[in-house]
């Protein structure tokens, strides 16, 4: 089934590549975008960790190398170094290993979507873990050196750790979204959420009003504890901390957001679709929380509407398209009205020796073909079909829907049948016969299964018609009645002949020729009942 592409991003970025791609490729795609966006979260998280201990917080200064030498040049580096290895390499590495059944292409188990889906936050844990212990480590070193240092190293570390996990989540999640996609595939969403919409908004409200407040309380605590802190420190601190405050919480927001709206423009490109008549669309669903369910949702709706628009298209194929659209419109109930219409009925002449003297798929063939070019005028003159008996058709012309001139419309269909007939179809011949005037057209039948068709003397008369039309020059009979109904523009190309008793009628037929149809000198005898 074809996948949605929007601007050749169906994932949401391009970054992301396309969810058909190979298996060796999506797996260093997503290794190489897991570790570049851990590494670009820590260095986030170190800028942070930097300015908020040189010119934010106020407290003991604990890069001064006399005194904390040892630390930044040794113990921080070699934390660093190691964490640098277990939260990237590792975490990376052993992520894609619990990821293992997308590298290999099969389809997830339970257990593997539900890890799939929860790796951002395992991911997010590791980083929460080793900053967590770099926070205790340096607290604790930086602590027995100056007891005060402790509430500025707690403080700075932990609010760099936060925004670090802030954004390791929101850019793991996003490199992990073609994974994301498939195993949504091999299960229902709504069963298999793992965090929501609710966690992305925490995530942004942590970064974006909880740390920066904590800091300013921070700040006005260290103001109370130290009074002798200048103002112009104090203004420094609020300015610096207002500008992290500012750009990374505005970073952290446009991640938010995009993690939010992306999905939301998949499905509305989806419905974009949907609407030009694209029923084939099918979206990739990659978000684990309530938009993911969205998406499925798209799927599962578009599913059903693919469904219905085929069941839609058949009912059409076998009641006639004008008559389906009737029913879909109204409630369709036992009865009818009287309308004024006109029929014509076509036959196949010596069908009987032709299926005699040919295989059967070669008579289905032919009878496939002569359909074809009787439905073919019949739609093009705004009428329809309304049934097949074997070898003949029925087709009605101002009912279910008016026609402006459907008697002229059921005589030129008549005239360009013959026509194409003789060129398309040379094998066969067939005599039509056409007849206007008031019937009944509705539902008949019993409530549990029914038939629209029309009812009344124009059908018999049309079906008489088309008997005597066999003999009849041209094999085209049309009565009086029909085309003194037409429209001067198709009543000028007929010519009338003999009055004549149909078989079951009592009152005449004044029978009428196309003109374009060369007579022959003997009349067609009339047949009587």
């Amino acid at each position: 089934m074809p996948q949605l592409r929007r601007s050749a991003a169906p994932l949401g970025s391009r970054l992301l590549g396309d969810t058909s791609e190979s298996p060796r490729r999506r797996r260093i795609r997503i290794q190489l975008l897991l570790t570049v966006f851990l590494v670009l979260s820590n260095l986030i998280g170190a800028v942070i960790v930097g300015v908020l201990i040189s010119v934010v917080v106020p407290g003991p200064d604990v890069l001064d190398m006399d005194r904390y030498w040892w630390v930044n040049f040794i113990v921080v580096p070699v934390y660093v170094f190691l964490a640098f290895l277990v939260g990237v390499v590792w975490g990376t590495t052993s992520a894609l290993s619990s990821l293992r059944w997308g590298i290999e292409d099969r389809r997830p188990t339970r257990s593997e979507q539900v890890a799939t889906l929860a790796m951002p936050w395992r991911l997010t844990r590791m980083q929460v873990a080793l900053w967590t212990g770099g926070l205790i480590l340096l607290t604790t070193i930086d602590g027995i050196i100056d007891p005060q240092a402790i509430p500025k190293v707690a403080f700075t570390i932990a609010a760099g750790g936060t925004v670090v996990c802030a954004f390791s989540y929101l850019l793991s999640e996003f490199a992990l979204r073609p994974i994301a996609a498939r195993a949504l595939e091999a299960g229902d969403p709504r069963r298999i959420r793992i965090a929501g919409v609710m966690g992305r908004s925490i995530l942004s409200w942590l970064l974006g009003t909880g740390v920066p407040v904590s800091g300013l309380m921070m700040i006005a605590v260290f103001r109370f504890l130290r009074p002798e802190t200048s103002a112009n420190q104090l203004a420094v601190s609020i300015l610096a901390l207002g500008g992290i405050t500012i750009i990374f919480g505005f970073a952290l927001t446009v991640l938010g957001g995009f993690a939010t709206t992306s999905p939301i423009n998949n499905v509305r490109a989806g419905m974009a679709e949907v609407e030009k008549g694209n029923m084939d669309v099918r979206l990739a669903v990659y978000d684990g929380t309530e938009l993911g369910e969205l998406q499925s949702g798209f799927n599962r709706m578009a599913d059903g509407v693919r469904d219905r628009e085929k069941i839609r298209d058949l009912f059409g194929r076998h009641v006639g398209h004008e008559v389906a659209e009737k029913a879909l419109q109204s409630d369709s109930e036992l009865g009818g009205q009287e309308r004024d219409i006109a029929v014509f009925f076509i036959d196949l002449v010596g069908s009987t020796e032709l299926a005699a003297s040919r295989p059967p798929t070669e008579v289905v063939d032919l009878l496939n073909r002569f359909f074809a070019v009787v439905v073919d005028e019949v739609d093009d003159h705004g009428g329809f079909i309304n049934k097949f008996e074997g070898d003949a058709a029925l087709a009605i012309f101002g009912a279910p829907n008016e026609i402006a001139d459907h008697c002229g419309s059921a005589l030129a269909a008549a005239r360009a049948i013959a026509r194409r007939l003789l060129v398309e179809v040379p094998e066969c011949s067939a005599a039509v016969g056409v007849a206007a005037g008031r019937a009944v057209a509705g539902n008949v039948g019993a409530k549990s299964r029914f038939e629209y068709t029309v009812i009344g003397d124009p059908v018999n008369e049309a079906a008489r018609l088309s008997e005597l039309a066999k003999n009849a020059p041209g094999a085209i009979l049309a009565s009086k009645t029909a085309v003194d109904g037409a429209a001067d523009d198709e009543a000028h190309r007929w010519e009338f002949g003999d009055a004549v008793t149909l078989r079951g009628r009592s009152a005449e037929t004044v029978l009428a020729n196309p003109k374009d149809v060369k007579v022959a000198a003997d009349k067609p005898e009339a047949v009587h009942a």
